[in-house]
């Protein structure tokens, strides 16, 4: 986790990557997620563990779902 997610103001702060990707997958599927966030794993044969171990390692993928994510809980 980074220092900025430790923050207590931090609106991810507390929420795990899985369940942040669980809320996307429940509201955009994954088909969708692939034409938001162009990842190969969402769109080849996507699942939620193959997704997870992916984004646990490439930062950059990690940012773009954490962003679409934030996007989301703001519109609700």
């Amino acid at each position: 986790m980074s220092e900025e997610q430790k923050n207590q103001n931090n609106p991810l702060h507390g929420v795990k990557l899985k369940d942040i990707l669980e809320a996307l997958v429940k509201r955009y599927g994954f088909k969708e997620l692939g034409k938001r966030i162009e990842i190969r794993c969402f769109l080849f044969d996507p699942t939620v563990n193959s997704s997870l171990k992916f984004l646990r390692k490439t930062p950059w993928a990690r940012t773009k779902v954490e962003e679409l994510y934030l996007e989301m809980i703001n519109k609700k």
